[in-house]
Parts: C-alpha cells; structure tokens; sequence
C-alpha cells in the first residue's frame, strides 16, 4: 500500500497526548502506529491488521524505526482480537468501500473494501475497547462519515470533533476527520485545505503533517 493522505492526515490529527494505551485498527503497513509513537513518547501501541503481507511490510517498518520497543504487531482481525486491556485511544483509517467493483489485489480490497469490517461492526467493537474517557478517531468520506456519525448513537459514541478536508479552495470536502466521545457534547467543527493548487500545500496542512514528510516546508 501507499502512504496516503488518509493515513497522514489521521495520524497527525488525532488527540494523542494524554494516551497511555493506543489501539491502531487495520494498520496496513504501519504509519498510523509509527505516526503515533512519533508523537506520543510514551504510550504503546497495538497495532492490529489482518492482511499478512501487509502485516510482513508493517513489520519491517516498525523494527526500522526507534519505536520498535513500543508498538505490537497484531495479526488478527477486529473481531477475533481478545485484548488484554482498554484504549485510552483508538485509531481506524476504516475500508469504505460497500458493494463497489473490487480490484483483483486482494490485499487492497481488504484495505479498501468494507465487507470484511462493516462500520457497525467497528463501532461495536470500538465501544466495548475505549475506557470510559477514551476517544476514537477515524478518517472517512463525506457520506460514510454522516453514516458513522449517525450510527454511533447506539454504541454511545458522540462526535466531539469534527474536521472537514476540502481538497481545494472552493471545493466542498471530500473527508472527514472525526474523535468521537463517550460523552455526548455539542462537537466542534472546523475545516482544513490540503492544496492551494497542485502541490501548493496550505500552510494548516504544512503545520500538520511537516513532521512526518522529508521535504514538507
């Protein structure tokens, strides 16, 4: 898989700071869990995913980088992970994909397909994996996110933030990034433009996401 703006974008957005134990749901090769230790140096990371090459790919990552000692490979599906703890912090860049014309790489359908992670089903999961002050973020399209938002209610999960990315000036959003809650309170939203024209980066995504790109300025 490619690094993709999803990820980066999650990974640099999302509350980490108070965290002590963080949950990186589907982490494909790894950059939202490497993202986290890197901004977070003291809390350990599970890091769970279901593919195994992209397990194989994560791995080579996590043991390259210095945070090797605090993230934890996982290979097993949402649904099969019997954890030993709670989540101050659960993270999920979700496949969103429902009922669409699949690729014949079976990995990126995976990542890209919900059909072996329905959001119901993630929600469910989240729910019963958050301390009761833990927050869950996640990153999803327009239309997925409203679902999301609206079906969290039943697992009393409430939107607490949430950020629309616009991918340019003018354009409506095409994402959103949203920390859910167990708490219900009137959610803040704001917005962020990734691209003023082509690789003209705004100056919020810069200061968002510098730390995490080489030649980001």
């Amino acid at each position: 898989m490619k690094v993709g703006t999803d990820g980066v974008l999650l990974g640099a957005w999302a509350k980490l700071e108070h965290a002590t134990h963080i949950l990186d749901i589907g982490t494909g090769t790894g950059l939202i869990a490497l993202m986290a230790a890197q901004r977070n140096s003291s809390a350990f990371i599970d890091a769970l995913e279901i593919d195994l090459n992209a397990c194989e790919q994560a791995r080579e990552n996590i043991l390259a980088s210095p945070w090797s000692q605090r993230i934890t490979l996982i290979p097993t599906a949402l649904q099969n992970y019997t954890s030993p703890r709670i989540y101050d912090c659960i993270l999920c860049n979700p496949p969103f994909f429902s009922q669409s014309t699949k690729t014949p790489d079976q990995g990126r359908t995976i990542a890209r397909h919900n059909d072996t992670l329905p959001h119901t089903v993630l929600l469910k999961h989240v729910s019963q994996l958050l301390t009761p002050q833990g927050i869950f973020c996640a990153i999803l399209p327009v239309k997925e996110a409203t679902e999301m938002i609206q079906n969290a209610r039943q697992y009393r999960l409430f939107p607490k933030h949430i950020t629309r990315v616009l991918p340019n000036p003018g354009k409506p959003p095409k994402r959103y990034l949203m920390l859910f809650a167990c708490n219900e309170t009137l959610p803040l939203t704001d917005e962020i433009i990734i691209e003023y024209s082509r690789h003209q980066y705004s100056p919020e995504y810069i200061n968002l996401t510098k730390a995490f790109y080489l030649k980001m300025k």
